[in-house]
């Protein structure tokens, strides 16, 4: 029985995050196994839900994983994303991200604004109890998938803007490969679940078919 919540890693990201509670007894296997399928290098399978084991159980574990891994790239260019470079939070020409929480009317901003608001609004959801239970016994509420799939789908928003904004340094920093497998682990993970509208994708269609493809020569 999983219980998410295990730590957040070391983060690159210059904002302060408390770190996240420990995970309950017993709840480390899921942790575990997701990093143990991940090492065969096979993503398609790596994603599926592990025998036994429970669907919200499983997602939560991987929300808090893509969290981590959004959270350490886009640490690794925050320092060339700012409010002159991008004064608005885009993914190329065509698409525009306003921020909003879903309480509050979008508002337009800069990039780092909107990384900041969102990084802050996931952290916040994975550290409510009522929302991500933290002891083994509490089911999960009946809107945590829904509230999951409003979590990932912003979360995408980063990688498309890192790709069409910071591609260049990305490259020159070395960090190609490991945001292509994170995005690669991410829509593979998000496409088994159906956590995310297809639309969603545009921003980035033509890479993720050029990279889903490769995996299956």
């Amino acid at each position: 029985n999983l219980r998410m919540n295990f730590l957040f890693g070391k983060s690159s990201y210059q904002k302060t995050f408390k770190p996240n509670k420990k995970l309950p007894d017993g709840a480390q296997h899921l942790k575990d196994y997701a990093e143990a399928t991940l090492g065969s290098g096979n993503l398609s399978q790596a994603v599926k839900l592990p025998p036994g084991e429970d669907l919200c159980e499983w997602v939560a574990v991987n929300t808090v994983d893509f969290y981590n891994q959004i959270n350490m790239l886009y640490g690794t260019i925050q320092d060339y994303c700012t409010e002159d470079s991008c004064p608005i939070m885009t993914a190329g020409p065509k698409y525009e991200y306003h921020w909003s929480d879903g309480t509050t009317k979008p508002i337009k901003c800069s990039a780092p604004k909107y990384i900041d608001e969102l990084m802050t609004w996931v952290q916040d959801q994975l550290e409510d109890d009522t929302l991500f239970p933290d002891k083994v016994g509490v089911a999960f509420p009946k809107n945590f998938m829904t509230m999951c799939k409003n979590i990932l789908k912003k979360l995408f928003r980063v990688y498309a803007h890192i790709y069409h904004l910071h591609f260049k340094i990305i490259i020159e920093l070395g960090e190609e490969p490991h945001l292509n497998t994170s995005l690669k682990h991410f829509v593979y993970f998000c496409n088994e679940f159906n956590l995310i509208e297809r639309k969603q994708y545009a921003p980035l269609s033509d890479l993720i078919e050029k990279l889903l493809n490769k995996d299956n020569e």
